[in-house]
């Protein structure tokens, strides 16, 4: 019988505790689930307020990553998933007090439309000219990481940095352009230039070979649960052994022993033969400072960033006046504390009634911890007046429910890729250990989800 300990009870951990009931596992693998906080599931978590799904995290996934799919189909879920309403997807950028959409034919940043984007006010002439002569820059040899907004600069210029690059890294992330990988975070785009020089080159030659779907719609672009994203570990959390979710127990330590793993909480120490830490990056490195100061060092040097997301729920005469689409960005040049707001009644079916508006607020990183100190009404007079100044929303909400995730949100710096390699390396030398989380190569659900199933494989091979 193998002794599994899994540290962490977010969908990473529970995804982990998931695979190890699979039935190849059975009468050979024991394992317990430490948690230290009174639920499991980690930031995925709803709220049903006035007949609105309300996301205190995230609120969906990208459908293009198929492993939150795949567990939600394995837990009999297949039938809630439902898709973005991708016929009304429309995003604006908030530049100079109006809200000017995203041209038709962006990919990501990457223009593939002339006359949408020649036509756009969102971009200066300078900028359309900038787009242009990129379509003739040449292959350019690979050299050291770099981070996502020297790329884009020296593609298009500054100006795209701005109102397009860091607002949409910003709503993913919660970090800058300037400082995240661009190898870590968009491995295509460094590739493109490589070997086609020209983003937009590159990216139209891509959609000329994508097959044709022959009358299929496209799939979505973002996937969630119907009764929301929660919806995900009340599921999942059944299918695994009650006596082995231990919530409510702080991990304080763990410790190599002869050939396994000691693991010491308040009230007991155990052993088992391997240890899966699904934990925030920073919080591993607390527990393995002892046995690893190398492995602590570099798992400490992932940054993460805090981030509040604020659910504000109007009547139907707010639905009627507010813009159609998805929602806004707010470039940092803007001055606002406000990063991204997302209509979620247009984005997604099921998510209000009729009769009702729902909004979801953004801060993160330095615009987060500014005002962390706030109270909850304070914080939703903050998100109300600049709601008034970007919306000319002036209206009371009917509801409003803050959320605050401290050091949540992982910063894939540059040199990330390079950093994780001698996490690798450090970890080889420790028996029986594997990582899992958003620390690491993904960021959203799916790729949590990933990370601890393969978390879960690691450790039966090791």
């Amino acid at each position: 019988m193998i002794r599994i300990a899994i540290v962490g009870g977010g969908i990473s951990g529970l995804a982990a505790a998931f695979d190890l009931e699979a039935p190849r596992c059975a009468g050979a693998v024991e394992y317990k689930l430490y948690e230290s906080s009174p639920r499991l599931g980690g930031v995925l978590r709803t709220e049903h307020i006035h007949g609105c799904i309300v996301e205190a995290g995230p609120d969906s996934f990208m459908t293009e990553k198929p492993w939150a799919a795949d567990l939600c189909r394995a837990l009999g879920l297949g039938d809630q998933l439902i898709g973005s309403n991708d016929a009304d997807r429309k995003t604006y950028i908030f530049v100079r007090d109006r809200l000017i959409p995203m041209p038709d034919g962006l990919v990501f940043m990457v223009p593939t439309k002339i006359l949408p984007t020649g036509f756009s006010p969102l971009f200066s002439w300078t900028t359309k000219l900038r787009m242009a002569r990129e379509l003739l820059h040449q292959p350019r040899a690979a050299g050291a990481d770099e981070s996502v907004a020297s790329l884009v600069e020296r593609h298009y210029g500054a100006e795209m940095v701005d109102r397009l690059a860091d607002p949409l890294l910003s709503g993913v992330y919660g970090g800058e352009a300037a400082s995240l990988s661009v190898r870590a975070v968009l491995p295509r785009f460094a590739e493109m230039e490589r070997t086609d020089g020209s983003l937009g080159r590159a990216m139209l030659a891509a959609r000329k070979k994508m097959p044709r779907r022959a009358g299929r719609p496209a799939p979505p672009f973002f996937t969630s649960l119907k009764n929301g994203m929660q919806q995900l570990v009340e599921a999942l959390v059944p299918r695994l052994n009650p006596a082995s979710l231990l919530t409510n127990i702080l991990v304080q330590s763990i410790q190599p022993d002869a050939g396994g793993w000691t693991v010491s909480t308040s009230s007991k120490l155990d052993r088992f033969d391997a240890v899966i830490l699904a934990v925030p990056a920073h919080a591993a490195a607390q527990l393995l400072a002892s046995s690893s100061p190398e492995l602590s060092a570099e798992l400490a040097g992932i940054v993460y960033t805090s981030s509040i997301t604020v659910g504000l729920g109007y009547d139907h005469d707010v639905r009627q006046s507010l813009p159609p689409g998805f929602g806004f960005l707010v470039p940092r040049s803007e001055g606002k504390r406000l990063l991204a707001a997302t209509f979620v009644h247009n984005k997604f079916p099921h998510r209000a009634p009729d009769d009702r508006a729902l909004l979801r607020c953004f801060f993160a990183g330095p615009n987060a911890e500014n005002i962390w100190e706030l109270s909850d009404d304070a914080i939703v007079a903050v998100v109300r007046n600049e709601l008034q100044q970007i919306l000319g929303l002036r209206a009371a909400p009917l509801f409003a429910r803050v959320h605050k995730w401290k050091a949540a949100m992982a910063q894939y710096g540059v040199g990330h890729l390079e950093r994780l390699d001698r996490i690798e390396r450090l970890r080889q030398q420790l028996p029986k250990l594997a990582l899992a989380g958003n620390g690491y190569r993904g960021i959203g659900v799916p790729d949590c989800v990933r990370s601890g199933s393969e978390a879960a494989k690691q450790t039966l091979k090791l």
